[in-house]
């Protein structure tokens, strides 16, 4: 029975010298592995959770604070994740375009790997051939001169729409929500730029089933997300965010699939006469699908709409 109670109390002082020393011990290694690796100075942070709780409710006032104190090029481990900030301008101009190769890859958060989405969009595609030849496409065939004077037409009558939905809600003595309508003409723009088609009507009253639906997405992409920072946790997704932003692409891939079966029935019945030419991304991709040499399939293209 003393040994029983000996053994319990040296297990006890086990753990609490473990909880005061793993900590002094993390610290310790911290400040010599910043000082043999290449990393830039930093917040030395907390074990485990690094300096996640230093960036609070405001990160860009947070790491603003940082960057006087620890430098234009900082080191901070959020998570199991090391992050390098950049702060300056001078920094950014390194960055993003002396050494733009370098830095050309982007980090897949674990939201947007839905449906393999990371791998054929243009936004989150790593730097490599596929990639290339995506922006190979949009530079010779969405961004041209030719093609941004074709779709001119299409801006002005869009702002005139905010325009005038403005004045109407003006003369009736109505409240406006500036953020709501910039948003809508917005989704306008970039639907008439992909599928010649707009997605919300600025005179409803109702929100619309579209518009709602891509905020949704974007709000649920925007939100801090654990799988990002502790990587062994991805498998639990903990806050269901994965499986949610499923759901969400999904209805959003079907509303496309709709529009992109829509054009090719369109073209197919139009075959033996005259084709409508629209101008637009979709009708690029749509044409790139019959050419065997592209490599492009009607697959890679709900992603590229996205």
């Amino acid at each position: 029975e003393r040994r029983t109670k000996e053994m319990a109390e040296l297990s006890t002082d086990l753990v609490l010298w473990l909880f005061i020393l793993l900590p002094f011990l993390y610290i310790l290694n911290m400040i010599r592995f910043r000082k043999t690796s290449k990393l830039p100075p930093g917040p030395v942070g907390f074990p485990v959770v690094g300096s996640l709780f230093e960036l609070g409710s405001m990160p860009n006032e947070s790491l603003a604070r940082l960057s006087e104190m620890h430098g234009p090029l900082m080191a901070l481990q959020l998570g199991f994740i090391t992050t390098v900030v950049v702060s300056s301008a001078e920094m950014a101009e390194q960055v993003l375009h002396k050494h733009d190769q370098a830095f050309a890859g982007r980090t897949v958060r674990d939201v947007v790997t839905v449906f393999d989405y990371h791998h054929h969009s243009l936004v989150f595609s790593q730097n490599g051939t596929r990639w290339r030849e995506l922006r190979r496409i949009c530079n010779m065939e969405l961004f041209t001169p030719k093609r941004l004077d074709i779709l001119a037409g299409v801006r002005q009558e869009k702002v005139q729409a905010l325009l005038r939905h403005v004045h109407k809600a003006c003369a009736a003595g109505h409240s406006v929500d500036s953020g709501l309508c910039a948003f809508g003409t917005t989704l306008n723009l970039v639907a008439n730029t992909i599928f010649s088609k707009d997605v919300v009507d600025l005179e409803s009253e109702s929100a619309g089933g579209f518009k709602n639906l891509l905020w949704e997405i974007l709000d649920l992409n925007a939100k801090p997300n654990l799988s990002d920072f502790f990587p062994a946790l991805r498998w639990a997704d903990p806050q269901c965010l994965r499986r949610r932003n499923t759901t969400l692409i999904k209805r959003l891939y079907d509303a496309f699939d709709q529009v992109i079966d829509k054009r090719m029935e369109s073209d197919a019945a139009a075959k033996g006469g005259e084709k409508k030419k629209h101008g637009d991304l979709l009708e690029v991709l749509v044409e790139l699908t019959r050419e065997p040499s592209s490599g492009f399939t009607r697959e890679n293209i709900r992603p590229l709409l996205t």
